[in-house]
């Protein structure tokens, strides 16, 4: 029996399919066990807004000891204090009542006019005033926001005034901003000039149209665009008033401690029959079963054309630091210059090489579409649409290319749930997590896009983890997805204790109608401490002992994941959770920087696998995954997952999930199958090794040159790499025999895979294959000085490093170059012009010479790929 652990309150924030019975509050309302909710609005007079929002103590579950237990499963909504009760409840109410409206924005502006908060706010104001200035669409959404108590969102400072003329009574914000506004309109004409005079009115030194227009109307503009945006987003949980909801119900849940100890006596005996457990996840172990990962990983380059690529590139990435050098302007991750090219063009790069590989073993061109959801965080999207324009979209034309934008959502105080604001109509916004993906790529159509491109399947991968396209993880998780008709499949390892990672687990339930359901799932890092979920080494029910790390590296059926996009509920939006653990910084008008408690409403995109669950009429989770929708593989760790997402620190003495880190990962599997190839390889010790000096070796091999190992093996044989050597190879078509290198050796191809082609459409397309560089070495030495490893403006991750001495080999076109018994010392540049070969021999006799006109498009050799089996043999073919 597999290990599992009981978890006391599983449900207390997963508001999703699996974790929760939260209804979306756009259809009916009802409590989790099927009963109307009873909402009474609060009397009048309403509580303040800051005594309203007054938390209680935080607080946190527990995990019952190590085995099977059966216990009340803690439902939905937890029991909040009683404040955040009467809000979430009247807020619910409203909701229903705005959605009976069949969308129709008169019937809505009724219903909020009806609102206590509203009324209040309309009362102090003077938006009666203007409101014929706005559509009516435009003022539901204004009074939305009022509604949900953020109506310090349209206040200001900067405008004091009554009829026009200056008062030194002190007004509050709110009513001086729309005091201004009102009479704006009144002195403004349609055209925008001063129906007061031909200057306009001076106030404080300013013209009053001016001031108006940059103050107030530009804002406000902007500030509706955002919450139009928002409120259609999230229209399958109520809107902007729906995200609100959801905030507080997230937010009542961290801080209810003393109500959960009761929570399983007010439970109805239904509810008491529940039972949740979790159990550890069985798989294929990629590294141990390597005959059935061979097969998978098989299937999976044969299903290259049935399969797409989503990448959700949208986080802001925070925690890099990351600045252009030229500008000082923040950048999103996917902008990294990582190891020489930014981590966007490292994914696409992982792309190329599988679709090389397909090429070599059936000889037929395939270019797989790519979906990115990009976000405008730090000009996410615009720099990632410019980055794609400039590099000519890496050779696979624009029309495999789908780029989607995600929403930015409103940042709350963690204290009472109100949204930050960084300066009047601006609240502070940031990217709602990954799992807004599915939801959004309905919306926009993907689905519908990849459908029309013959995809039946997708990999999912972030672009931060820059290993996730090591040997056959990717093309195995994707060949077993596509095999057997799976809905969803994780690509996992082993957890370290203190990641910022969660766990896959394999889910038991009863449901109340005594039918069993399972499935695998995950469960955030953000969300231990409130689960009770222990993550020390020494505790008796350590997860990162028992549960696989979940990696967010996804295969998905597209079909499966656009019905759930599509459902119209709360479900399209997996995994919704508030993560409070990390400060939010923003900047203010003023120019000040803040950083204050509090988070934002978060999904998580590998939580759509809660919509996938099989049901059963008994109880049997023993031997039962190989029949469920949901499947994980498993790899070792350094082959499945390491990340570039944070800047390393002096103070941190660690370099978990920093750039440098993972370029030590990088070099350890480039070493790991070197070595396998009869290669002597320095040994890369423990990172902290590592912390104040640079890497034993650099080793950078293009994912061409596999990207299977088995195939990489048979490119490399026999030969030393030294310490404090470099070792770059950025050509597919290669042959190392029996080479040695001490210092700094370069090989570099302009055509690393093919030559770009125009197409019918008139753009380029790369073809695999086709004039493509190519490099032998057999018996080589390579003497240098190599890289100057006490320069103090080395930085390893971005490969930019100083030198004393190296060997470059240049190959421009399609160009060959081959070395055969020689020794190269000392520092050389063998540069090769398109369409010819240069021979280097023993005593460094250089020979030049055009290819001939026969062999210029194969080039003078290849490798011939071909299956035996389950195994690809290569061939080198001379011609």
């Amino acid at each position: 029996m597999a290990h599992t652990t009981n978890l006391n309150h599983i449900l207390l924030l997963h508001h999703n399919n699996l974790f929760s019975s939260y209804s979306s509050p756009t259809t009916s309302t009802s409590s989790s066990s099927g009963k109307p909710l009873s909402f009474k609005p609060p009397p009048p007079p309403p509580p303040s807004l800051h005594s309203l929002f007054l938390p209680s103590s935080s607080s946190s579950s527990r995990v019952t000891k190590c085995g099977v237990t059966t216990v009340p499963v803690a439902y939905s909504s937890p029991l909040p204090d009683s404040d955040f009760a009467k809000e979430i409840s009247r807020l619910k109410l409203l909701i229903s009542k705005l959605s009976s409206t069949s969308e129709n924005p008169k019937l809505k502006l009724e219903i909020l006019n009806r609102d206590y908060r509203v009324k209040e706010f309309l009362k102090k104001s003077q938006l009666t005033r203007v409101v014929n200035q706005f559509e009516v669409h435009e003022v539901v959404l204004i009074l939305s926001l009022v509604a949900c108590g953020q109506q310090h969102v349209l206040s200001s400072q900067e405008f004091d005034f009554v009829e026009g003329k200056k008062t030194s009574k002190k007004r509050s914000s709110l009513r001086s901003v729309l005091f201004g506004l009102a009479e704006m309109v009144e002195n403004w004409d349609i055209h925008g000039g001063a129906g007061g005079g031909a200057g306009g009115r001076e106030l404080n030194g300013w013209k009053h149209e001016d001031v108006a227009k940059v103050e107030i109307i530009e804002p406000l503009k902007e500030l509706l665009r955002s919450l139009k945006e928002i409120d259609h987003f999230y229209n399958c949980i109520g809107g902007i008033i729906g995200y609100q909801v959801m905030i507080l119900e997230l937010l009542s849940a961290s801080t209810c401690e003393t109500r959960k100890q009761n929570w399983s006596s007010h439970l109805d005996e239904s509810k008491k029959r529940q039972i949740l457990e979790i159990h550890v996840p069985s798989g294929l172990d990629l590294s141990k079963d390597t005959e059935y990962a061979s097969q998978a990983a098989l299937w999976g380059i044969k299903g290259l054309p049935e399969l797409g690529e989503i990448y959700p590139l949208g986080g802001a990435g925070d925690r890099l630091g990351l600045v252009d050098p030229h500008t000082g302007e923040c950048l999103p991750t996917a902008m990294l210059p990582y190891c020489g090219r930014t981590l966007l063009e490292g994914l696409i790069r992982d792309l190329q090489a599988r679709e090389f590989l397909y090429y070599k073993i059936y000889g037929k061109q395939s270019i797989t579409p790519v979906a990115i959801m990009t976000s405008s965080a730090k000009n996410n999207h615009e720099r990632i649409t410019s980055l794609c324009e400039r590099l000519r979209w890496f050779g696979r034309g624009q029309s495999s290319f789908q780029l989607f934008e995600q929403p930015l959502v409103p940042a709350v105080s963690a204290e009472d749930g109100q949204w930050l604001v960084s300066k009047p109509f601006a609240p502070v916004c940031k990217p709602g997590g990954h799992g807004v993906i599915w939801k959004l790529a309905y919306d926009k159509g993907i689905f519908k896009w990849f459908s029309g491109h013959g995809r039946k399947g997708a990999t999912v991968r972030q672009v931060s983890n820059v290993v996730a396209g090591t040997d056959l993880t990717l093309l195995a998780l994707a060949g077993m997805g596509l095999r057997h008709g799976k809905k969803l499949g994780f690509a996992s390892c082993d957890r370290k204790s203190g990641a910022t990672e969660g766990i896959n687990v394999l889910v038991e339930k009863k449901n109340a109608d005594g039918k069993w359901a399972y499935g695998l799932s995950c469960i955030e890092y953000t969300e231990f401490e409130k689960f009770g979920i222990t993550d020390k080494t020494t505790a008796p029910c350590s997860l990162q002992a028992e549960f696989p790390a979940n990696t967010n590296i996804l295969y998905v059926d597209l079909a499966s994941a656009e019905r759930v996009g599509s459902s119209k509920s709360s479900a399209c939006l997996p995994g919704m959770v508030l993560n409070l653990k990390k400060n939010i910084v923003y900047t203010d008008h003023l120019g000040l920087q803040h950083s204050v408690p509090g988070g934002r409403l978060e999904c998580t995109m590998q939580n759509i696998a809660d919509n996938f669950m099989n049901r059963y009429s008994a109880r049997n989770y023993t031997d039962i995954e190989d029949e469920l929708d949901t499947f994980i593989v498993y790899n070792e760790r350094k082959r499945v997952t390491s990340s570039a997402k944070k800047k390393k620190k002096h103070t941190d003495k660690s370099m978990r999930q920093t750039p440098d880190g993972s370029l030590l990962d990088v070099i350890r599997n480039a070493a790991d199958i070197l070595s396998q190839c009869d290669i002597k390889v320095p040994k890369i010790k423990e990172n902290v090794k590592y912390f104040d000096s640079g890497p034993p070796v650099l080793i950078f091999l293009h994912p061409a040159l596999g990207p299977l190992w088995e195939v990489t093996r048979q490119k490399f044989q026999r030969g030393a790499i030294a310490e404090g050597s470099e070792l770059q190879i950025e050509v597919a078509e290669f042959s190392w025999r029996n080479v040695e290198l001490d210092g700094s050796l370069t090989v570099a191809a302009e055509n690393a895979t093919g030559s770009s082609r125009t197409d019918e459409t008139d753009e380029s397309i790369l073809q695999y294959g086709y004039r493509c560089g190519k490099c032998k070495l057999e018996n080589v030495k390579v003497i240098n000085r190599g890289i100057n490893w006490n320069h103090p403006e080395n930085i390893y991750w971005k490969h930019d490093v100083q030198r004393f001495e190296a060997v470059k080999i240049m190959l421009h076109g399609n160009a060959e170059f081959e070395a055969f018994d020689v020794v190269l010392e000392g520092n050389h540049v063998f540069e090769v012009p398109d369409g010819h070969k240069m021979l280097v021999t023993t005593g460094l006799s250089v020979k030049l010479e055009p290819i001939q006109q026969e062999m210029m498009d194969s080039g003078s050799w290849y490798w011939k790929y071909k299956l035996d089996g389950t195994h690809i043999q290569l061939e080198m073919v001379e011609l």
